[in-house]
């Protein structure tokens, strides 16, 4: 039974180093291409397209056909002579016609501007989107490692517990320690089980947060590299604000998403002031009949009838507007207010950028100094435990004190992890804002 334990456990330690480890790089690629709202938004620039093309086809001309058929019965005109008759007949019409707007007020031509302008638009949102994207899947990378790494903090506090209880047991025995102590010390344990058993916990619903954020199925299994997301190195660099500023706006999705989007509005104001201006259109077209009596033996043939009677005709059209009921005044305004929209949407986007990226700066400033003063602390407490752990076991400290110092530790370690880990999340950021794409 043993044997057999040792060998299904081999196996599954093959297994699951046999699985490849998901660096922050390659679930930010997936992520980009499997993610829900990504498409969604891929489609709607496949919208944008069509209306273009649209747009594109307004400035060709118009082709109809026309085919007709009907009978009379009763009092009717005969097509024939033009006079009344009282027999039931059979008509049949043909008609092929063709016209083409020459002048609208600069209408189509300013819907395709706009049309051109949303798909632009509809590109840097989807970009903008691929970017949230990337976003939020570092930064529930970053957390899911953190949590990983208070895992492997904890199993550790729980690793030095057991030593610490076993030794207790022994001193014991021997008569330095009292019973007292080994029940503290198997509470401390228990504590520290179940902190590692509380941290798993959140390691898995951190990792359930990043499969969301990629669209990876929840139930297959996902192994992080804790390495990938730590500070290659730590030490500050002076960045200006105004300068990542005036390179970001230049690039960033969403304030080009913002100015593609005013040229739009502008275009559809133009437009729509378009309809105040006469129309101009041609048309050209060819029809032809067949009618015929029924029960009529005389009637001439179809072909004949087809051929014989064939008309051609060519029109010329001049269209004034002069009273719409307020529709061309009402579209007016709304698209002059789509246009401050437009304008206010791309102002406040730029101070958004601006606030991010000072924010992004002064948290990466302040990660760096908490790290470099973490590291102090966490030797300090270190030092200290290891004196406490001593004067534990000649007896001039109790197992509280050990405990106490332990849980400092712990809470030390995290808190460094968690400093270096933000200070990698910012600089990432940093680096996005000069112009690194946070996804290949």
């Amino acid at each position: 039974m043993r044997t057999t334990a040792y060998i299904l456990l081999f196996f599954a330690s093959l297994n699951i180093w046999g699985q490849e480890r998901w660096t922050v790089e390659r679930c930010i690629d997936y992520a980009v291409n499997h993610n829900h709202e990504v498409r969604q938004q891929a489609f709607s620039v496949d919208d944008y397209k069509s209306e273009k093309t649209k747009a594109i086809g307004a400035f060709l001309p118009y082709l109809e056909g026309e085919i007709g058929a009907q009978y009379n019965f009763g009092r009717t005109i005969d097509q024939e002579t033009n006079a009344y008759t009282d027999f039931s007949t059979f008509y049949n019409n043909y008609t092929l016609s063709a016209s083409i707007p020459i002048f609208d007020g600069f209408q189509r031509y300013n819907n395709l501007l706009a049309s051109k302008a949303n798909v632009l638009m509809g590109k840097s949102k989807l970009e903008a989107q691929k970017d949230l994207t990337a976003q939020n899947v570092l930064e529930s990378y970053i957390q899911a490692v953190y949590c990983k790494g208070c895992v492997e903090i904890a199993e550790k506090k729980r690793e030095e517990s057991e030593m610490l209880l076993k030794q207790t047991k022994v001193m014991t025995e021997v008569g330095k320690k009292s019973e007292a102590d080994v029940l503290q010390m198997a509470a401390t344990f228990a504590s520290d089980d179940y902190e590692v058993t509380h941290q798993k916990s959140l390691f898995e619903k951190a990792l359930l947060i990043l499969k969301r954020h990629m669209n990876y199925p929840p139930e297959d299994t996902l192994i992080i590299s804790s390495a990938d997301a730590m500070p290659k190195e730590l030490q500050p660099s002076i960045d200006s604000e105004q300068e990542i500023f005036s390179m970001a706006r230049l690039f960033m999705p969403n304030i080009k998403e913002a100015e593609y989007n005013l040229q739009s509005a502008r275009y559809g104001l133009r437009s729509s002031k378009g309809a105040l201006f006469p129309s101009i259109s041609f048309g050209a077209g060819i029809t032809t009949n067949y009618s015929k009596q029924l029960h009529s033996t005389d009637a001439k043939s179809f072909s004949e009838q087809f051929k014989n009677k064939v008309g051609e005709y060519f029109y010329a059209s001049l269209s004034i507007p002069i009273f719409s009921r307020m529709n061309t005044i009402s579209n007016i305004k709304r698209n002059r207010n789509n246009v401050r929209r437009a304008e206010e949407e791309l102002e406040n986007s730029n101070r958004e950028l601006q606030r991010l990226i000072r924010e992004t700066l002064s948290e990466r400033e302040n990660s760096w100094k908490e790290t470099e003063m973490m590291k102090k602390k966490v030797e300090s407490d270190s030092i200290a435990l290891r004196i406490t752990v001593r004067k534990y076991e000649e007896g001039l400290s109790s197992a509280i004190d050990v405990q106490t110092q332990a849980v400092t530790l712990l809470q030390s370690e995290a808190q460094l992890l968690q400093c270096q880990l933000t200070y990698e999340y910012k600089t990432r950021m940093v680096n996005y804002y000069k112009g690194t794409p946070l996804y290949k």
